[in-house]
């Protein structure tokens, strides 16, 4: 089949479902229509560095339909010593404990606290705020393939806010079981997903601000009207309510 590739932020294949089941016993993945190495890394729960570097991909991570990449295996020893990834990796000062945030403060947003000025909380160099403002329907349970991230209850059309400044590095509907999808880039460490929107209001590559409105919320891929949100930190799932004020 010849497909042409699209190239969408320099690293998108041109979108389509995905056949491939999950599964962390599969050692390779063959690219599919709409995937990126981002979308790949996520689906894996990988880091995009690794994933990249066990490869050969450079940035801007071009991948194309029907290539067999590698999810498992070695970084190359050059890689590992000499690429600019590697050595932040190996200065970087460890990651602040996070602490456990009360119940009364995660398990739902009240309509009073809507009225009050957003707060943030701090991660390194990133200030979290909430994505939509609603109940939690659904929360994180770590090894749980299905409660990766929190579910918050809202209404069709309701505005969805970047959780931290970014840069939009996935947009769009291939991945399957999360509808139409926005992944945002915040650091070389985190990464965010907001999921089952009714419609995406940015592209792969745009610049995003803290607060600022991204998409719609909806029930795509879903069967109710609900925001599905996601931190990653190094590919894997934390906890939301560890980061969010």
């Amino acid at each position: 089949m010849a497909i042409a590739l699209v190239s969408c932020a320099g690293h998108r294949a041109p979108s389509s479902s995905l056949n491939q089941p999950p599964s962390i016993r599969l050692n390779h993945h063959t690219v599919s229509r709409g995937d990126t190495l981002y979308s790949i890394a996520w689906r894996y729960g990988q880091d995009f560095r690794k994933l990249a570097a066990i490869n050969g991909i450079k940035p801007p991570y071009n991948i194309y339909p029907g290539q067999r990449l590698h999810l498992n295996g070695k970084v190359p020893r050059q890689v590992a010593s000499s690429s600019p990834v590697a050595r932040k990796k190996t200065v970087a000062k460890p990651a602040p404990t996070q602490k456990a945030i009360p119940a009364k403060n995660t398990k739902s947003l009240t309509k009073s606290s809507t009225r009050q000025k957003p707060q943030s909380k701090r991660t390194g160099t990133i200030h979290w705020r909430w994505p939509v403002r609603g109940q939690v329907i659904s929360k994180f349970r770590s090894g749980d393939p299905l409660r990766k991230g929190v579910d918050i209850a809202g209404e069709k059309g309701e505005s969805v806010s970047a959780a931290a400044d970014g840069t939009v590095i996935y947009a769009g509907s291939a991945l399957r079981g999360y509808g139409k999808l926005l992944i945002v880039k915040h650091s070389d460490v985190y990464l965010s997903a907001y999921a089952h929107n009714h419609r995406l209001l940015v592209k792969e590559g745009s610049k995003v601000k803290a607060g600022q409105r991204i998409a719609e919320l909806g029930s795509s891929g879903t069967n109710r009207d609900k925001l599905h949100f996601e931190i990653r930190k190094n590919g894997q799932p934390v906890d939301p309510l560890a980061y969010l004020p």
